[in-house]
């Protein structure tokens, strides 16, 4: 039985996400259409008790509030241009990973054909959706966020950001910048040690304790960055930071790996050295990838 507390919803999209999500809010009793441009992807949620839609118009007519969870920026004007006046008077949730710039764009575009428009930014794989850890981040018309918000804390936790449809995603990929960035080191250090014979699955315990360990320096080093100051509290300077990067870099060559995904940062720390700058501290980096 439907609860009847939820607006229908459409899903336009049923890849993993797409699947997780329509799942997800059919368990908690949402009316779900589903939609998808390849056919033969909706059978489990149709199962589970979505209603399947042979377009993506029809679809569309199917729910109060319309989720894109498509492959990109491009697919979701693709699918939306061509339909733009069955969502006319709907509620759209973009939950395709766009730019910032692209969910403003996507904004505009929704306000020009009278839809109003929430955008979010998916803080979890899709075996996460419903479950605990699961967080979702919105940004964009507050009253489709309220509007929704049983269904939506179904698939997660939900916070809002503000109008700005923009702020979720740049929240989103600043969030995706740092966890690809530590994968990448990872990968590094994982080749690295695999030299001497040793598996990724015996190293990655350590690794995993020792940049949880690290991570607790994050607060200290956001407020050295918010202050400006990089001279009055030097943990380590830039001088020792270049030496120990050099060393690194060195290692993974003798060792017949590249020291790519740590070239990025030692090539920010060698700019800020170049500069004059050694004697600051090593969060000074962030002023290089500022331009100054």
């Amino acid at each position: 039985m439907t609860n009847t507390q939820h607006h229908p919803v459409t899903v336009l999209g049923l890849g993993a996400m797409g699947r997780a999500l329509a799942q997800t809010l059919v368990k908690a009793g949402v009316p779900t259409t589903v939609w998808n441009r390849t056919p033969g992807r909706d059978a489990e949620v149709v199962a589970a008790g979505a209603v399947s839609a042979a377009t993506a118009g029809q679809a569309v007519r199917g729910g109060d509030l319309v989720i894109a969870v498509l492959l990109d920026h491009a697919s979701v004007h693709q699918t939306l241009d061509p339909i733009a006046a069955e969502l006319s008077g709907k509620q759209l949730l973009n939950l395709t990973s766009t730019a910032p710039e692209q969910s403003r764009e996507l904004a505009e575009w929704a306000a020009v054909h009278g839809i109003d428009f929430l955008d979010g930014g998916i803080m979890a794989v899709p075996s996460m959706i419903g479950a605990d850890g699961s967080s979702i981040l919105y940004s964009g018309s507050e009253t489709v966020f309220q509007a929704h918000r049983p269904a939506l804390e179904s698939l997660g936790s939900a916070e809002f950001f503000g109008t700005d449809p923009g702020l979720a995603a740049l929240w989103d990929f600043a969030l995706l910048t740092s966890m690809y960035t530590m994968f990448g080191g990872f990968f590094q250090a994982a080749a690295l040690v695999g030299t001497a014979g040793v598996p990724a699955a015996e190293f990655a315990p350590r690794a995993a304790a020792w940049v949880s360990a690290m991570a607790s320096s994050l607060p200290r080093y956001a407020r050295i960055i918010d202050s400006g100051d990089y001279t009055g509290e030097v943990f380590q300077d830039l001088v020792f930071t270049k030496s120990a990067l050099d060393a690194l870099r060195q290692a993974a060559s003798d060792a017949g790996i590249t020291a790519e995904p740590l070239s990025g940062i030692a090539d920010l720390v060698d700019r800020q050295v170049a500069a004059g700058h050694g004697a600051a501290a090593f969060e000074r980096s962030i002023e290089a990838l500022r331009g100054h």
